[in-house]
């Protein structure tokens, strides 16, 4: 079952492009947040890894080049990255929004929430082309 895991995910990082991208090296930004899960709602901490076009995630703040992220996100499907206190009722939230579904996060503060607002809009307008929200991956709701 484990040599089945590692083919799919291998799979999916080709086709999803994160294959090329050296997250463990340089990045533009990078931290802690909470992740909001797609099904069971639940709140996960995740480190967060902004670099070429990818916000990526990890269980682990302590990045190699053999680590394997929990998701993908490329920025270029995004259409709104913005606050999002007042949705959720919680302290330095923000949302992230393609066409197909909305994402939650929250920070530590709210410099660090406006900070990360910033990164991932600039890089949204760096990196827009036609993406098909296909290209999201999140392994975190896949177990």
């Amino acid at each position: 079952m484990a040599s089945l895991w590692r083919a799919a995910t291998a799979l999916t990082e080709k086709l999803n492009g994160y294959d090329g991208v050296e997250f463990w090296s340089n990045p533009e930004r990078t931290g802690w947040l909470a992740k909001q899960g797609e099904y069971m709602k639940t709140w996960r901490l995740r480190w967060f890894v902004l670099k070429q076009g990818r916000l990526l995630w990890f269980k682990e703040s302590s990045i190699t080049r053999a680590s394997r992220p929990r998701g993908v996100i490329p920025v270029a499907t995004c259409l709104t990255v913005k606050g999002a206190e007042d949705i959720l009722n919680m302290q330095y939230a923000f949302e992230l929004s393609t066409r197909k579904e909305t994402m939650y996060f929250t920070a530590d503060s709210e410099n660090e929430k406006e900070d990360w607002i910033n990164s991932i809009g600039r890089s949204i307008v760096q990196h827009s082309r036609s993406v098909t929200d296909s290209e999201i991956v999140d392994y975190d709701n896949m177990c």
